[in-house]
């Protein structure tokens, strides 16, 4: 009896880990404030709107952040092997300066968007985000299709960006 109920008890755990998958975005993710590297405020909506019609790759990631400079090499390769894919930067830095200090000092192609409120908003808690980079994938309609992955080179990113 004592196993069956270990083995019980490992089955759920098992099945409470999962990790979360959403297909879109949340109304209050929506309505999350960006300001872009120009200095612009929009809200993420209208960013993306500028994006439908285009698969699109978005990484939240910040120019502090090691294991993101790291990645930045699998994102250019990403870059050549899908030319036609838009790239949306949404940086957690400290400020609109130290992004766009970044921006120039990694040679980042794409487009570039600060996110206030960081870790904190609702565009963070909606990904619930706890480390970063972070990659979503976005098909043309804005469905999203890889929603929780941290490695760029991710078989699921490469798929979902054919």
């Amino acid at each position: 009896m004592m196993r069956y109920s270990f083995l019980i008890g490992i089955v759920f755990l098992m099945i409470s880990c999962k990790k979360r998958v959403e297909t879109q975005f949340s109304e209050l993710a929506l309505k999350e404030t960006l300001v872009s590297i120009k200095g612009d405020t929009l809200q993420f909506n209208q960013v993306l709107k500028k994006y439908q019609g285009k698969k699109t790759l978005i990484d939240v990631w910040a120019t502090w952040c090691g294991d993101c400079i790291k990645g930045m090499p699998k994102i250019v390769d990403l870059q050549k092997k899908y030319p036609n894919v838009n790239y949306l930067f949404i940086s957690i830095d400290e400020s609109l300066e130290d992004l766009q200090k970044g921006v120039k000092k990694y040679e980042v192609k794409g487009e570039h968007y600060l996110l206030p409120s960081k870790w904190e908003g609702d565009f963070s808690k909606f990904l619930d985000l706890s480390w970063i980079p972070r990659y979503l994938a976005i098909d043309e309609q804005g469905k999203i299709l890889v929603f929780n992955e941290v490695d760029a080179n991710a078989k699921e990113i490469q798929n979902a960006l054919k």
